[in-house]
């Protein structure tokens, strides 16, 4: 019936008849004239009716906004001085021979070119939100991703393997969305985290080379770049070490930025431990746009009679760095005041800072701040010399335990590079490696994997696993690209007794390992090759490229901030006898 897409006719069409479907987009009544813009998912096409053609201009004048339409029409060149070069279709339109209303339309909530819309009334009229050009080019986009990372992995080997859906609940991770057993009282299956442990198996198994691109579940809080449900590419190989997976996993990202968006990422990836990251930037994913970086005064603080300063240094766990910013003398009270308000939901206790006014007079002649008369020159003559502040700058301060430090005066570094135009723009990939196998949780008092329990320690770091588990670092690796963390692996554990000793380190007895990864721990005594892997998260790398600011404008039903699906009214209560078909009662 159609003979092609609106958006596709142009110049090429010209004296040729086409049959058109698609939606109204606008339509105007030039007085004797109808214009009607008719919209599908390649774009738009100028159709006019002339009111020489009776039947024909009554429909036109019948027509509203989304109805549905057919259209026999002729090409012609649009009059001198009516071009419109936006669009492909810009030259040329169509005479309407014949209008049928396939379907008329209730008036939308939104006319589909707006912009600025509530976030409510887009999600419950997605099915509306979608026809709009740029959600159509989102999808789009994120389809010729998706095609172009099948293309890759299967020219390298690849092998696509789906893995279950309904799998066994293993919370070490976040919290795992649980579906209950009808058949087996009292039991649960749960919805992947991740297919991590059967992508091992796989190796295990012999495929030596598996992808997916598979949807994960996690009943966590969500945030812009989070979601219950998301989309990874899911990768793992054999016979391979980090540096060759980190490799080929970059030639991945660049040839998939080359070929989608035409953006040419570096040639080699910079890389970067995980100790340095902290340290220079107060975070593991560091967005190296802003040139910000951290200076460390913990020792210089231990000598230091200022309480609040020398009470963080002398933690075990303290540090106080300071952040130099550039200019910054000409930031407000108020604006030093909005930021102690920011960093103090990172747990931050306050800010301190430091105006440089005369960098030769180190006192409060030259220096401006509350904290200037508790430090003695000396002091204040290093932290001049470290941060490298000169006249006209501002220092800030943050003095706490090494995690507080890090993400107070990390997201500060990131608000202020962002808002005072520190940021240089463009694409700035980084590797993260060299990650410590676990951290301590001092609310439950035990050790707990950084990335997860299957990750294999660096070589000469096994003995630390139970010795001494704050000193063992992972074999593991995050791509970083603009302070997204978009992908994120390791090599993991192939034998047996080491993954038995990271269990035990995370206070995971024989008898519960055994009970949660007993088909594991059998699996890795079989012949368990060498192995490793990365999973991307493939909604923030497709928003990233599409320029959306959160994963939502690239998830074609996502949820909302309360992890509702406000189209479905989902969740939902279900009926008394559902229930008890899954031994559930509700209390």
């Amino acid at each position: 019936m159609r003979t092609d897409y609106c958006g596709a006719i142009d110049r090429r069409f010209l004296g040729q008849t086409v049959t058109l479907q698609g939606w109204a987009h606008r339509r105007r009544d030039h007085g004797g004239v109808i214009f009607i813009d008719l919209r599908d998912r390649e774009g738009l096409v100028q159709v006019v009716s002339d009111p020489d053609n009776v039947a024909t201009f009554a429909t036109a004048e019948s027509v509203r906004t989304e109805f549905v339409l057919q259209v026999v029409g002729r090409v012609r060149l649009r009059p001198e001085g009516t071009v419109n070069s936006a669009l492909r279709s810009g030259e040329i339109e169509v005479l309407a021979d014949s209008i049928v209303v396939l379907n008329p339309s209730l008036t939308p909530p939104f006319q589909m070119d707006e912009e600025n819309l509530s976030e409510t009334v887009r999600l419950t009229h997605r099915y509306l939100d979608l026809r709009r050009p740029v959600m159509q080019r989102n999808f789009r986009l994120r389809y010729k991703a998706a095609m172009t990372v099948r293309k890759f992995l299967d020219e390298n080997g690849f092998i696509d393997i789906e893995t279950p859906m309904l799998t066994k609940s293993t919370p070490e991770g976040a919290r795992d969305y649980l579906v209950p057993s009808r058949v087996h009282d009292g039991q649960f299956f749960a919805l992947p985290q991740s297919p991590q442990l059967f992508k091992q198996l796989l190796m295990v198994s012999g495929f030596d080379r598996y992808y997916q691109i598979t949807k994960c579940f996690r009943d966590e809080d969500l945030r812009a770049d989070r979601q219950p449900e998301f989309t990874q590419i899911d990768i793992e190989t054999s016979f391979m070490d980090e540096v060759e997976i980190t490799a080929l996993m970059e030639h991945l990202v660049r040839d998939l930025f080359k070929q989608v968006i035409d953006v040419d990422l570096p040639a080699e990836f910079p890389r970067m431990s995980w100790h340095e990251a902290m340290h220079r930037f107060g975070s593991d994913k560091p967005d190296l746009r802003i040139p910000l970086e951290f200076t460390e005064l913990t020792d210089l603080m231990k000598t230091v009679d200022f309480k609040v300063f020398r009470a963080a240094a002398d933690l075990p766990n303290g540090r106080v760095a300071a952040l130099r910013v550039p200019g910054g003398a000409a930031i407000s009270r108020k604006e030093i005041d909005d930021y102690t308000t920011f960093v103090a939901i990172y747990g931050a206790k306050g800010l301190a800072y430091i105006k440089v006014n005369d960098a030769t007079q180190v006192n409060e002649t030259g220096l401006q701040s509350p904290i200037v008369k508790f430090l003695p020159e000396t002091v204040l003559a290093e932290i001049l010399r470290r941060t490298g502040a000169q006249n006209g700058d501002l220092m800030f301060f943050a003095a706490d335990t090494f995690k507080v430090v890090c993400d107070a005066l990390g997201a500060l570094r990131l608000k202020v590079g962002h808002e005072r135009g520190f940021s240089t723009g463009g694409w700035k990939p980084l590797w993260v490696v060299d990650f410590p196998m676990f951290e301590y949780d001092p609310e439950d008092q035990r050790w707990v994997a950084l990335h997860h329990p299957f990750t294999a320690p660096k070589a000469g770091h096994e003995a630390y696993i139970e010795s001494d588990p704050g000193k063992a670092i992972a074999r593991a690796y995050d791509v970083v690209l603009n302070g997204w963390e978009i992908g994120g692996g390791s090599v993991r554990i192939h034998r047996e007794e080491v993954q038995s000793a990271v269990f035990r380190a995370l206070n995971i007895g024989a008898e519960e390992a055994r009970a949660k990864f007993g088909f594991l721990l059998d699996a890795l005594q079989y012949g368990a090759p060498p192995h490793g892997g990365i999973a991307f998260g493939f909604d923030r790398l497709t928003a990233m490229m599409t320029g959306a600011e959160q994963i939502r404008d690239v998830i074609a039903f996502p949820k909302t901030q309360r992890a509702q699906c406000l189209l479905t009214d989902a969740p939902s209560p279900v009926d008394e006898k559902q229930l008890r078909e899954l031994h559930i009662k509700l209390r």
